[in-house]
């Protein structure tokens, strides 16, 4: 029977291999070549690529998600950038103090005289109406200014408002964009507290006015608090602020998770962003932060279940994770280290100093689950306990490090320079490196 049976089989490779049509087996779908014609080719492919890139590049600087209700209608910012001469209260928000708290201004969108102005200088900076011509132009990174006839009614916030910056090419804060770049400058906490009405995060952090103050106080430039409105933990216990420095997002194709304790995808934390911190209009579900125990503010703001009826989010997240995936990490100034140092320190970085172990190349983040304990990289458990896990820190990919030097390194910025994050893992792993093998891997850090 057996012989039959592979007699059988030979015969119809046989008849196929002679242009013959083979039977399929049963269940198995052969598509027609009419089908086979309707299936995307290369070129559908590309121009869907291309399509994506648009529409996600789009979404990234400039969609508010309707975020301009919670920041304008009810925390009132608006009035604040406006002041009581044009409108609204207080003394108004000029370029300057804009400048100060770290908001950039995209050269490419200002009008040629203003720009024009901007750098021969006699643009004056200490004027709130310049502040509003510059919303008028849409030319604050990040911030969408909203009018009617000539006064700012409400403002909405932007992805790019914390994830780009300018490369001051015409002045400092004012240049072209540079997306993806954490920007390091801003100080988000400073900026709500201008808002007249503060009641509407008072109640999402489950906190008083004072309370709320001193928080957001405490951020400093570069720092935010993403899981302020879940815990409620203003503060780590050794008393300083439980912010994290803004990250990068940039070169985050190949990476598996987002974020410093993992919580969730590019996809997903873009979702849990621009409905939960940016205040838009959206959906968004996690039933691993339906614990109230945990999450004692996100569970009373219903935060873990998010379903505005009007979904503003939702049709945007696919290109806009495409977009961030496509935003390659920027490459260091040839003038901002020592390339032949640097190609020493490559091999320090992948022998004696053991960093390859976990950072390894060319992502510089494990291929899977990239994730480790606070006992295995010596630190602290605070940030990794606050999320659905509760005990997770993600190995972060190191390209562009010059990029994000500041305002420090790790989650919280706690090591002030590469040497300090050597100096620890020495400790941590019990290198040791000489003088030299230090200096060369440092400087082949600040090379990626």
């Amino acid at each position: 029977m057996k012989r039959v049976r592979s007699a059988l089989l030979l015969s119809a490779l046989a008849a196929g291999c002679a242009g013959k049509p083979l039977i399929p087996a049963a269940g198995v779908n052969t598509p027609t070549s009419g089908q086979m014609k309707s299936n995307p080719d290369e070129g559908d492919t590309d121009k869907n690529a291309s399509q994506m890139l648009k529409e996600g590049r789009d979404t990234f600087r400039y969609d508010t998600f309707g975020s301009e209700q919670f920041w304008g209608s009810q925390l009132g910012l608006h009035k604040a950038i406006a002041g009581q001469a044009h409108g609204g209260t207080g003394p108004g928000l000029t370029p300057k103090q804009a400048l100060n708290l770290g908001l950039k201004v995209d050269s490419g969108k200002l009008p040629k005289i203003v720009l024009e102005a901007v750098k021969g200088g006699s643009l004056n900076l200490n004027d709130p109406e310049m502040t509003l011509e510059l919303l008028r132009a849409d030319a604050v990174v990040g911030v969408k200014g909203f009018f009617q006839d000539k006064q700012l009614v409400s403002v909405g916030v932007r992805c790019a408002l914390c994830h780009s910056t300018v490369d001051d090419s015409i002045s400092k804060g004012i240049g072209s964009r540079l997306d993806g770049w954490p920007n390091r400058d801003l100080d988000v906490g400073k900026i709500a507290l201008l808002a007249p009405n503060l009641e509407p995060l008072e109640q999402a952090v489950g906190a008083d006015e004072a309370t709320v103050r001193k928080v957001l106080s405490a951020w400093g430039p570069g720092k935010y608090d993403a899981e302020l409105d879940q815990d409620g933990k203003g503060f780590r216990p050794d008393g300083k602020s439980a912010a994290t420095v803004i990250p990068a997002a940039f070169g985050l194709a190949g990476v598996n998770l987002h974020t410093y304790t993992g919580w969730g995808s590019v996809a997903y934390w873009n979702a849990y962003v621009a409905t939960t911190q940016m205040h838009g209009k959206g959906r968004f579900f996690d039933p691993r932060m339906n614990d109230r125990a945990q999450f004692p503010a996100g569970v009373k703001n219903g935060f873990n279940d998010m379903r505005s009826s009007e979904d503003r989010v939702t049709s945007k997240l696919a290109a806009l994770h495409f977009y961030q995936l496509a935003i390659p990490a920027p490459t260091p100034p040839k003038d901002s280290f020592n390339a032949a140092a640097a190609q020493r320190g490559a091999a320090v970085f992948n022998g004696s100093a053991k960093c390859a172990s976990c950072h390894v190349p060319p992502l510089f983040t494990e291929p899977g689950w990239s994730m480790h304990t606070a006992d295995e990289i010596g630190i602290d458990d605070f940030q990794a306990s606050r999320s659905p896990d509760k005990k997770f820190y993600r190995t972060t990919p190191l390209r562009g490090l010059f990029a994000r030097s500041a305002p420090g390194f790790y989650h919280d910025g706690r090591f002030p320079d590469l040497r300090a994050v050597v100096a620890h893992y020495e400790q941590v792993l019990k290198l040791n490196l000489s003088d030299a093998e230090r200096a060369d891997l440092i400087e082949y850090l600040k090379s990626l």
